[in-house]
């Protein structure tokens, strides 16, 4: 009895010992497996691996949507949130003193660093730029790609609405674009009716005077039509864009059904709109309460109209 034990432990030993092996062979073989998809998709990324990124990725998997960004520079970052949610359209008020275009709601909103260079014209120029590198692939690249990588041929649309005295403040607008035009980067319709999209399709509105701009020749800002008294003055090449007060054109609430008048009148301006190669747009929608907005905006999609003017871009982003 006393050597039992160890005559047991005699005993066992081979198993142990194979049991010991296939355990470091099994071990060994973990060991030298592949890595898994989640394994490789975090070493690329702690990598900043060169295989994940490319050229025009400022705005990438962002998908443009037709929304307008009412008064878009009161919002903390202007423009680029904008961008962030696909919004395919922003608006700068523009103020000239002193010969320079300063931008915000009123005057005593402005401060001397928020110009439209600044928060418009200097960043569009850049983001372009970046959309459109020079490179051994790009050589014999005739068209401007947009801000959008996703749909690089859609134009950001860039309202401009001048508070100040519109003769007087559209040869500076005009000046401003400089950047943009010299690049090529402008939307641009020559005497002849020819027009080339560019990447940033600029339109006056506000007190955008109508003789200005049919006497720019070529033309690269255009007219915000008035959508509710179109006429054969007007066509894409001097408006792309007609728009009106929604609650003086048509006025219902979204509360309740809205009547066989009100629908008609939105099937109306957006069906002259068309008829002209016009895109409709209606500000001042209903904003609360918000079930009612949003029945607003669905019956403006569902009815035509081109734009959805909106002060939540982030609410207006999940009706597309």
């Amino acid at each position: 009895m006393p050597n039992e034990p160890p005559r047991l432990l005699e005993r066992f030993r081979p198993m142990f010992s194979l049991l010991a092996l296939t355990t470091i062979a099994s071990l060994v073989s973990l060991s030298s497996q592949r890595p898994g998809v989640l394994d490789e998709i975090t070493m690329l990324e702690t990598s900043n691996s060169t295989l994940l990124r490319y050229p025009t990725d400022f705005t990438q998997n962002i998908v443009p949507k037709s929304i307008h960004s009412h008064n878009d520079y009161w919002r903390d970052v202007p423009l680029l949130t904008a961008l962030s949610l696909g919004v395919a359209s922003v608006e700068a008020d523009v103020w000239l003193v002193n010969q320079t275009l300063f931008i915000g709601h009123e005057m005593a909103a402005l401060t001397p660093a928020r110009t439209f260079n600044s928060l418009y014209v200097e960043p569009l120029v850049s983001i372009i730029e970046g959309q459109n590198p020079k490179s051994q692939f790009t050589v014999n690249q005739t068209s401007v790609n947009g801000v959008f990588d996703t749909a690089s041929s859609i134009p950001l649309q860039l309202l401009v609405d001048m508070k100040t005295d519109g003769p007087s403040t559209l040869p500076f607008v005009v000046s401003a674009l400089q950047p943009l035009r010299e690049r090529g980067f402008l939307t641009t319709c020559e005497s002849n009716g020819t027009c080339t999209l560019g990447a940033v399709t600029v339109v006056g509105t506000g007190n955008t005077p109508l003789a200005g701009i049919q006497a720019l020749s070529p033309r690269d800002v255009f007219f915000d039509a008035p959508l509710t008294a179109l006429n054969a003055t007007f066509d894409n090449t001097i408006s792309p864009l007609a728009s009106t007060d929604y609650e003086v054109a048509v006025g219902w609430s979204g509360i309740g059904s809205i009547n066989q008048t009100q629908l008609s009148a939105i099937q109306q301006f957006v069906a002259d709109a068309h008829g002209l190669g016009i895109k409709a747009r209606f500000w001042d929608t209903p904003g609360w309460p918000i079930h009612a907005r949003n029945n607003v905006w669905q019956t403006l999609i569902d009815e035509g109209a081109d734009w959805l003017n909106a002060d939540d871009l982030d609410a207006a982003a999940t009706m597309f």
